[in-house]
């Protein structure tokens, strides 16, 4: 998980559609108070950084009247805020699956056919022999 945390890859944020970004948010408010109200999840310090990380990007969006042509100072304030999201959510996503390997290994097997970080997921169990592809990375 630590490598997930000091994940130096970066969003391009220029090619995130920010009024779609802010309008997913939106939606998802919601979602994220019920997430905040959990004394269960409240505990867990990684998450509860990545939701208010998740609050803040979805304030700095939504307090602005438009998110097109926006100055590069704040282009660029608003793609630290996505990056921190971003390192976190990876963080928490990796946990997530180390957490399926050792406790639940069928959901496991299942997860990293079809995780989002693969060109073409699959749920389609292969033999290596019959993949062009090297086998996913044990996390």
């Amino acid at each position: 998980m630590n490598y997930a945390r000091a994940i130096k890859d970066k969003p391009d944020c220029l090619k995130i559609d920010l009024d779609e970004l802010r309008t997913f948010l939106m939606q998802k408010r919601t979602f994220l108070l019920a997430l905040l109200e959990n004394p269960n999840l409240l505990e867990h310090e990684y998450f509860t950084d990545l939701l208010w990380a998740t609050f803040h990007l979805a304030e700095e969006l939504e307090t602005r009247p438009s998110v097109k042509d926006l100055p590069d100072s704040d282009i660029q304030h608003i793609s630290v805020d996505i990056r921190r999201v971003y390192r976190h959510l990876a963080a928490e996503w990796v946990a997530y699956a180390e957490h399926l390997k050792s406790n639940y290994p069928f959901l496991f097997s299942h997860f990293v056919r079809m995780h989002p970080f693969q060109e073409k997921p699959s749920p389609v169990v292969k033999l290596q022999a019959e993949t062009e592809e090297a086998p996913p990375a044990a996390f």
